[in-house]
């Protein structure tokens, strides 16, 4: 058979494949509306065992690769949920025209926010010095008023701040919550609005503004001193499949210098030495290994985003200096092993990292 013929072929499976894809996609839409009617929720982690066990034991029996087909089940089993999930959101919409102004709307976490009201049928208004002035949008947000069902503060840090403890002197009657990714900076805002008595929480979702599914993700709430405030905000999320996390605002901090501060300065580091080694990255990608390609990945991801909110993560959090102090201290020990040769010490560095990464479990 000629090449073209066995083009041919190939192009008729593919699409077989596409309106396979349709009908698997349909019936998931129809299994969606069946949860929601009967109330069960979305993910059913056994079911979805279930399915990918039954295509590698065919995979295995048609001698196709069984990782090719796990991921293929994977990545199709993700898109039925982020179908369910968003079809959930908009069917179960807690919006019903309340009013959701948020400050900073325009920006990446700021516009996810805005979306995710709109999607439950809240009428938004977006407030943010890089839009124009027009139906539902404002350049400075004191012209949109506080006279809202909801606010989102989700400026930058330092503005955020300073956007709170305004509130607090509007004293507005709706929910108010920041979605700061440190709460330092925010401290006083928050208190200034709890002593006016404002209804008011801090929410920092640990996801980007790319996230489609909520599923595995974690959205923080940290009680400003009003648990019906957190637990309104709360009610916003149930729809979803987000796992929701309770912390103290003390907490926040301290364990997000290492969560965010501590990771985000190591892959600033393993970059700036790149740039600086005087290597060339061609080169380098040409004789890369898996190690370093994966800690390229990430450290790519963390070079393209925002240097500026990154500053303030470092900066801001007066936890912060403590895991760079420590970070510092653990390339000096490495350095000082390899330096003297002392293989021990440096099996006994990696040996306690082990136990320490197992127990994350």
């Amino acid at each position: 058979m000629s090449l073209d013929n066995l083009r041919k072929k190939l192009s008729a499976v593919d699409q077989r494949l596409v309106e396979m894809i349709a009908e698997r996609q349909r019936i998931v839409a129809e299994i969606g509306k069946t949860k929601q009617s009967s109330g069960t929720g979305t993910r059913d982690y056994a079911r979805e065992k279930e399915v990918l066990d039954m295509g590698r034991a065919q995979a295995t029996e048609m001698g196709v690769d069984p990782d090719l087909v796990e991921d293929l089940l994977q990545m199709l089993i993700r898109t039925s949920l982020e179908s369910q999930e968003r079809d959930r959101v908009v069917a179960e919409g807690r919006g019903d025209g309340r009013r959701v102004l948020v400050i900073g709307g325009a920006g990446k976490m700021g516009r996810w926010f805005a979306e995710f009201f709109m999607s439950q049928g809240f009428a938004t208004t977006i407030a943010d010095p890089t839009v124009e002035n027009g139906p539902g949008q404002f350049s400075a947000w004191p012209d949109a008023g506080v006279d809202y069902d909801v606010i989102v503060v989700a400026a930058p840090l330092a503005v955020s701040g300073r956007v709170l403890a305004q509130l607090a002197v509007l004293k507005p009657r709706g929910l108010i919550f920041d979605i700061g990714s440190l709460k330092s900076p925010l401290m006083d805002g928050l208190k200034e609005l709890r002593s006016a008595g404002c209804r008011v929480t801090s929410l920092h979702p640990m996801f980007g503004p790319d996230t489609r599914l909520l599923s595995g993700r974690h959205l923080i709430f940290c009680d400003a001193g009003d648990a019906e405030a957190t637990a309104a905000a709360k009610e916003m999320f149930t729809s979803t499949m987000v796992e929701i996390l309770d912390m103290g605002l003390e907490d926040h901090d301290r364990l997000i210098a290492y969560v965010l501060g501590l990771s985000h300065a190591l892959n600033i580091a393993f970059f700036t030495a790149l740039a600086e080694s005087g290597e060339a990255a061609p080169r380098l990608a040409r004789m890369s290994s898996t190690t370093f390609d994966s800690q390229l990945l990430v450290s790519a991801a963390v070079a393209q985003d925002n240097p500026h909110l990154y500053f303030e993560i470092q900066n801001l959090n007066r936890f912060g200096l403590g895991p760079l102090d420590a970070l510092c201290e653990a390339a000096a020990r490495i350095r000082d092993t390899v330096a003297s040769g002392d293989e021990e010490a440096f099996v006994d560095l990696m040996k306690k990292g082990r136990e320490y990464l197992a127990l994350r479990g």
